[in-house]
């Protein structure tokens, strides 16, 4: 059997509480009720489809059309860009300094001009910054000082953190990012959990989809476990790092704090808290 000395009393193996420390998790409820972390990917629809969204006032979005002027979101409300002085330093450093005839507009969060939003279950927290080329897709959720970055492709059923990134040529897509969890550069995040602190290499790729069909399986010490999903890529715990050009596959599961090398393709199954995986 599994030797679980590192766990906490009533914690499992494949349990979230395993994987991530939830008591910073705006949406630790996400979680509630679970035996197994995956099992959050099945709910995730439900809760996303239930959450309380922003109210876009006529004439500034319109879907699919990139936005043509650059809208800041303070205190509930939508102002046009124009006459507002923006300071766009890092959103998830707190940075990003926004103003008003030379008072702050503190916590305000900036849509720049040549950013699409698709649908209206869009949601941002405060200091949100989204750059010009992005496409967000509803439903999403981005919590407060996250940046979406250029060319980044949001798909729907985005749950993200604070202080996250969705980089440059990042796909993402019914995929979770707890706090200041990073995919910068090139990465596809496609049904999977990053957990507090994860941070991708430029170009990981989560593959989410069995070649030969049927439900993803979980290889664990104990035997294999059927997930019940069709799609699903990995669970990253708490500061795992993944390496650039680093694949995982479908069932990838990876305890805390632990390295991925450069040009890795990471079997499936579960791998424990501090692994290197080469």
């Amino acid at each position: 059997m599994f030797n679980e000395y590192s766990l906490k009393k009533g914690e499992t193996m494949l349990s979230a509480q395993s994987f991530f420390n939830l008591e910073n998790c705006t949406f630790s409820n996400l979680f509630d009720g679970t035996q197994y972390v995956w099992e959050a990917l099945k709910h995730l629809k439900t809760f996303m489809e239930s959450h309380p969204y922003l109210e876009f006032p006529p004439g500034y979005f319109e879907d699919g059309i990139p936005l043509p002027q650059t809208v800041v979101y303070w205190q509930g409300e939508f102002y046009s860009g124009q006459g507002i002085t923006i300071e766009f330093g890092d959103a998830t450093k707190g940075k990003l300094e926004v103003s008003k005839d030379g008072q702050p507009l503190s916590g305000a969060s900036v849509v720049m001009a040549g950013a699409v939003l698709v649908g209206r279950k869009i949601h941002l927290g405060e200091g949100v910054l989204i750059e010009p080329g992005a496409y967000v897709k509803s439903p999403t959720l981005i919590g407060s000082n996250s940046e979406i970055r250029q060319g980044a492709y949001m798909r729907g059923y985005c749950l993200v953190g604070k202080r996250c990134v969705v980089g440059h040529v990042t796909e993402m897509k019914h995929s979770v990012l707890l706090n200041d969890a990073k995919a910068g550069h090139f990465a596809y995040v496609g049904d999977a959990i990053l957990g507090n602190d994860v941070n991708l290499g430029a170009g990981t790729k989560m593959a989410n989809l069995r070649f030969m069909g049927g439900d993803v399986q979980v290889r664990t010490p104990d035997g294999s476990v059927s997930t019940g999903l069709r799609k699903m890529s990995a669970v990253l715990g708490d500061h795992v790092q993944t390496g650039c050009n680093s694949v995982t596959n479908p069932g990838t599961l990876i305890g805390k704090k632990s390295l991925v090398f450069p040009n890795t393709t990471v079997n499936s199954g579960y791998h424990g808290s501090s692994s290197i995986i080469r």
